[in-house]
């Protein structure tokens, strides 16, 4: 038994099909069903049923599969505590964002940390809240930055800055004039939001059903700037994190947007990490790196 044998486990586990598992772990098919076999043997147990149609784990191969996580995620501990003491800010460092945050932040902090240290390797990727916490709970990502949840208390985290929300109108807006607008006028409006999956879907919503607005449900958008041309073609209102508004507002001339009174709706937008990870010397230098680039 040895470690590639338990990476070809779980890969079969994730994708449940021999040559997509294969692909992923970038061996051929034979050799893959060739280790899961001897992996078996080795065993003593039957892991898979193998059918013509699909892949089925057994209650032994999926505790099997799970242990398996487990042990790599602890040699991965082992490599990175090897590293942390050699360099902390050397090395590959994989760092998972939100969609609201990334396409805003990315610009702003990629050439510092490049220039800050230039020994780290960064990968970076953009999926939804859901899906990066999985990832890092498996150790596939080391690092996210996302907008802070009730449901999160089980990683270590560093706030890097409270973002606030504004509002979007379009130009033809009755409160185009107004300087500021209170969150209690959204009473009785609707309001476009982003699709299910997207954090700041549920921060906006919360803000606007406690002011005693409405969804709007007949769009959902994918994207804030979906959002944004929405609003510009008159089709309603937004919340928009501050760092999606452009700093010259004829940027998007067929817009307006309005900060709220105090206290203004807003976002804590934080890193996080797993609470006993060994980076945190990494983690604690990043996180004033990004402080440092954003001002509100």
């Amino acid at each position: 038994m040895n470690l590639r044998d338990l990476e070809y486990l779980i890969a079969l586990q994730e994708v449940k099909h021999f040559r997509k598992a294969a692909e992923k772990c970038f061996v051929s098919q034979p050799t893959l069903s060739g280790q899961i076999s001897k992996l078996e043997e080795e065993l003593g147990l039957l892991l898979i049923e193998r059918t013509s149609r699909k892949v089925i784990f057994t209650h032994a191969g999926e505790d099997i599969a799970a242990k398996a996580r487990q042990i790599l995620m602890e040699v991965k501990g082992l490599k990175d505590i090897a590293k942390n003491y050699q360099a902390p800010l050397s090395g590959p460092l994989h760092m998972g964002l939100i969609p609201t945050v990334a396409p805003y932040v990315l610009p702003k902090i990629v050439p510092q940390i490049r220039e800050q240290f230039p020994d780290l390797e960064l990968f970076l990727y953009e999926e939804q809240t859901s899906e990066l916490l999985k990832k890092l709970d498996e150790g596939e990502l080391d690092c996210l930055v996302l907008a802070l949840l009730p449901d999160m208390e089980r990683f270590g985290r560093i706030d890097l800055y409270r973002e606030p929300l504004l509002l979007a109108l379009p130009k033809s807006h009755q409160w185009r004039d107004r300087e500021r607008v209170a969150i209690d006028d959204l009473k009785g409006h609707r309001v476009l939001m982003l699709e299910d999956g997207h954090c700041l879907r549920e921060q906006a919503m919360g803000y606007c059903f406690a002011a005693g607005a409405k969804e709007d449900t007949s769009f959902k958008a994918t994207s804030l700037e979906t959002l944004r041309h929405m609003v510009a073609a008159d089709c309603g209102i937004t919340l928009l994190p501050e760092l999606a508004v452009p700093q010259a507002q004829n940027d998007h001339h067929e817009l307006c947007y309005k900060r709220f009174v105090e206290p203004q709706p807003g976002r804590t937008i934080s890193l996080m990490y797993r609470m006993h990870s060994v980076r945190r010397p990494c983690f604690n230098e990043l996180g004033k790196l990004i402080q440092n680039q954003i001002h509100f």
